[in-house]
């Protein structure tokens, strides 16, 4: 598996952890309107740079 996969892969997993994280503080009114907006502008950048960097790699082996 080519290292650019395994990073999108890692930073798609870690978009989804603050994407749910953030509907986890707001569902249990616990975090500041602040706070919930910087959680979910990075899960959101984390999610779509993982996905868009899996997505451009190409998945060609050489031999």
């Amino acid at each position: 598996m080519d290292l650019k996969k395994i990073f999108g892969t890692l930073l798609t997993l870690l978009g989804i952890g603050g994407l749910i994280y953030t509907g986890i503080l707001f569902a249990n009114e616990q975090g500041t309107t602040k706070m919930l907006i910087v959680y979910g502008v990075l899960g959101a950048i984390f999610f779509f740079s993982g996905i868009s960097l899996v997505r451009t790699t190409s998945s060609k082996k050489s031999t």
